[in-house]
This record gives C-alpha cells, structure tokens and sequence, in this order.
C-alpha cells in the first residue's frame, strides 16, 4: 500500500500543477514543483511511519534542503520571465496536440520519473533500520559534495548573468571552467549519495535505480542533451565545447 499511496498522492501533486499551468499559461512552473515534490512525498512517508528511525530523518533533511534549495532558485530565476525555451518549444512543435501532449509528457511524465527517482525513500519506510556504518558516511559525504556543487554552481551562473554585460557571454569561469553542467552533476551526485545510505537495508541495492534514472535523464535526456542542442549554433559555446568536460569536472583542454 505504501507504494499505491504514494503514486496516487504523485498523480494528485502533478495534476495539480498541470492545472496552475494551464491557469498562467506556462508549463515552467513544473520546474519549481520538481523539488517541492519530493519534500512532500519524504514528509508524507515521515506521517505515515509506525516508527521513525536515523535514516528516515536523515534523508528527509537532505531533501528538505535540496529541494527547498532548487525551487526557490528556480522561482527566482524565472520570476516575471516568459515561458522556458523547451517549453515554448514544444508548444509550437505538438500543435493542436500541445494539451494532452503537455499533460502525459511534461507532467504525468515528470511524477512517474519521481516516483521511481524517490523509491529509496519509500524503501526506508518497508525496511528495519540497521545500524550507522560506512556506508551512511560515505552516503552524506557524496551528498554534501553534490549539494555544494549544485548549490555553488546555481550561484555563479546567477551572479554572473545578473551583469547585462554577460547575456549573451557563455560563463566559462568557476566550476563551470571545469563542467559544462556542475549543477547536474551535483544533483547527481546527491542521489548516488542517498542511493550509499539506504544500501544498508535489506535489498537495498534496488534502490541504484533512483540515481541511475536521475543520471541518464541529465546526461541523455531532459538535461544535457536540450541545452547543447539549444546551443548549437552559438560559435562561443562550441568553442567553450570543445574544451570542458560536459558533466565530470575535469581539467579543461588548451585553447591551441
């Protein structure tokens, strides 16, 4: 039942933003429930627990700050601005299908993809809590170093594109002078981490499907893949291409 309630209370969430959409008239505002999301279902899980345990209120937090943490910078960055590029993009390319194209595969789409990315969560509420071990250290240092990376990366990119001499500058300074992407390297990296801590439990290796999901969607699907092809005809980031490593930090290549 726990698995059943959570997809319905996914459904339910998606669908109601599906609808604050349709009301402004832009589907962007599903970027800034993807975090808000996954707080209501870790907090929902914390309700409906018999007994809480360490893990359980460590993963809970690490959402709470990561999720918070997105979505508040997601609203900021498009407070007052038009619809997102891939929205808009997709609006005109579906046609007289855009409304139910939009529903099944922005939103309905999008919490299928939560629902899967949070079952390590839903996994600590089946499962009896083990001890502290390695692998619990090992899970918050992997998570801390991706909420550093996204969190920092998130500002650079903001405080450099603040100045209006930089609109139309690819940023190739910072973390961004070693990944293209740090932010969602770093949202991945926050997922390998919780994927470390659960692993404890009974089973819990399954939970590998949450940061293997999350990743290949940056990397090969909704992520990486929208924004080089967006920029694909941008002189200055083939060139900035050509040098820096899409996801992994790594040291950038010569110019010559």
């Amino acid at each position: 039942m726990i698995y059943l309630n959570n997809a319905i209370l996914i459904f339910v969430y998606m669908n109601v933003f599906f609808i604050l959409a349709l009301t402004k008239r832009n589907n962007s505002i599903v970027d800034i429930g993807w975090g808000l999301g996954f707080i209501l279902i870790a907090f929902y899980n914390i309700l409906i627990s018999e007994m809480i345990n360490f893990r359980q209120i460590l993963t809970f937090i690490m959402i709470l700050l990561w999720g918070l943490r997105l979505s508040i910078y997601i609203y900021s960055r498009n407070k007052g601005k038009a619809e997102d590029f891939r929205y808009s993009q997709w609006r005109k390319d579906w046609g007289k299908y855009w409304l139910i194209r939009s529903y099944l595969q922005v939103f309905i789409l999008q919490g299928f993809f939560m629902f899967a990315i949070v079952y390590p969560i839903l996994m600590l509420n089946k499962t009896h809590s083990t001890n502290f071990t390695y692998l619990d250290g090992f899970g918050i240092i992997v998570w801390l170093t991706g909420f550093v990376f996204e969190s920092v990366a998130d500002y650079q990119k903001n405080i450099y594109k603040q100045l209006p001499e930089n609109w139309a500058k690819v940023m190739d300074s910072g973390l961004w002078k070693y990944s293209r992407h740090p932010n969602y390297f770093g949202e991945s990296l926050m997922w390998w981490g919780i994927f470390f801590i659960v692993l404890n439990l009974h089973n819990g290796f399954w939970a590998i499907i949450s940061p293997l999901i999350i990743t290949i969607l940056l990397t090969k699907v909704s992520g990486i893949p929208l924004i080089e092809k967006h920029h694909q005809n941008n002189p200055a980031y083939q060139d900035y291409k050509s040098r820096t490593s899409a996801f992994f930090p790594w040291k950038p290549k010569n110019r010559y």
